[in-house]
């Protein structure tokens, strides 16, 4: 089943794990997030104990996993209570990239099966999302005590090392680029589809390293620096979206070659030149596919279509709707208005009453 093929496991347990939804709307709460929340430990009774690990076990097998992957999720508490954070993280990023697009990320059962049998830029997409979802998950769940096999980031390689103290509790990406690596499989050699898929979900990793920073805070007298604690931390996982949806973007398709000294398949540009494709060679860093898109405009079985839509007017309407036109409606709305911060502790706001308009596709 793997062989990058882990993204159709995760998304397809959504609904038994009683998630949201498999793709639940993006919401305030879910960017108000920082990933940095504190943990509260209980202690634990030995029957809590045993109920937990039987509880973890269960989540495991709901996300109907292949037998090494069952193993390594239930070989540390953690792993389960991870896979679905970076299943629901995914979707939901996913979903607000894509929000004024005509495939806006429909996740439900029958689109996502269906999409996920064909090589289509969105599909590259999902598979990059999500592996880079579990990597960033996984090395934030280590720095936050979730995890029993991993911890903080503790081996820095920085220039100048004798003028840093390390510090602080980064976020442990070796520990989990390894994990992550080791949850998706070789590297398929044959099958240009696999080939496809387990290349875009290291495209996923590849960004998460890449968005890897130093922070540092500074210690001394009256605010000196003469000691400077410092850690590693990764990007917000809203800007690794915004990076995969730019790669989305310049994704290019892609056909198969055979290494004649090796003897294994490579991913290369397709054979015959094909108008507004690109014929470069594809980089490591770059999402490809092999399946032109659909337009996503009618109800298929890729995704529900555009009609009903809310858009945008001047703005996406025209691309959205796929020039069947949009429909106008008035509405009376009340807001929060003209807030203001009152001594000491609270915030002070009128009711606003105003008349706006909104737009939806036509049928």
């Amino acid at each position: 089943m793997l062989d990058g093929h882990v993204l159709l496991g995760w998304l397809s347990s959504c609904a038994l794990l009683g998630l949201l939804a498999c793709a639940p709307r993006p919401s305030a709460a879910y960017f108000g997030l920082t990933g940095n929340e504190p943990l509260t430990i209980l202690p634990l009774t030995s029957e809590v104990e045993e109920a937990a690990v039987k509880a973890h076990y269960k989540v495991c097998d709901r996300l109907k996993l292949e037998k090494k992957q069952r193993r390594m999720c239930r070989r540390d508490p953690g792993v389960a209570e991870t896979l679905v954070e970076a299943i629901s993280m995914s979707a939901l990023e996913c979903q607000y990239q894509f929000r004024f697009e005509r495939w806006n990320c429909t996740l439900e059962g029958r689109y996502r099966a269906s999409l996920l049998k064909r090589g289509f830029k969105e599909t590259a997409f999902l598979y990059a999302i999500s592996s880079a979802g579990l990597t960033h998950a996984m090395a934030k769940a280590c720095s936050a005590g979730r995890m029993e096999r991993c911890t903080c980031d503790e081996a820095p390689d920085l220039e100048n090392r004798e003028a840093w103290q390390w510090g602080g509790c980064g976020d442990n990406l070796k520990y989990s680029n390894k994990f992550v690596k080791e949850f998706l499989g070789r590297k398929p050699n044959k099958d240009l589809r696999a080939r496809v898929d387990f290349h875009n979900n290291l495209v996923g990793m590849k960004v998460i390293k890449a968005g890897v920073e130093t922070t540092c805070k500074c210690h001394g007298v009256s605010g000196s620096c003469t000691v400077r604690t410092c850690w590693r931390q990764l990007s917000p996982f809203h800007e690794i979206g915004k990076q995969l949806k730019q790669k989305y973007e310049t994704s290019l398709k892609v056909g198969s070659t055979t290494n004649e000294a090796t003897g294994e398949g490579d991913i290369s540009p397709p054979k015959k030149s094909i108008p507004g494709h690109s014929d470069q060679i594809p980089r490591t860093t770059d999402l490809v596919y092999i399946d032109d898109s659909p337009s996503f405009c009618l109800m298929s079985r890729y995704s529900p279509g555009t009609s009903g839509r809310k858009c945008y007017k001047d703005k996406n309407c025209d691309s959205i709707c796929c020039g069947r036109g949009h429909n106008t409606q008035s509405r009376v709305v009340t807001r929060p208005c003209q807030c203001q911060v009152r001594w000491c502790c609270y915030v002070e706001c009128k009711q606003c009453t105003q008349r706006e308009e909104v737009y939806t596709c036509k049928d």
